[in-house]
């Protein structure tokens, strides 16, 4: 999919950019006391805003 361009499934947009989302909304993994939880990247339509993907910045936090 890196070759390609791609399009905004809400506007049609071709240019995504990416941001990074951190502070109070981290997300913690369950069940763990202690963790500081891992920022949110996010690929946005620079037209419309529309968010296209998130996930977190390090998943391995999330393991057992």
């Amino acid at each position: 999919m890196k070759n390609q361009i791609e399009q905004c499934p809400k506007c049609g947009g071709n240019e995504i950019g990416k941001g990074r989302q951190a502070g109070d909304a981290a997300v913690f993994p369950l069940g763990k006391i202690i963790s500081l939880g891992s920022a949110i990247i996010h690929r946005i339509c620079t037209h419309c805003g529309y968010v296209i993907e998130s996930h977190v910045e390090n998943p391995s936090k999330y393991k057992g």
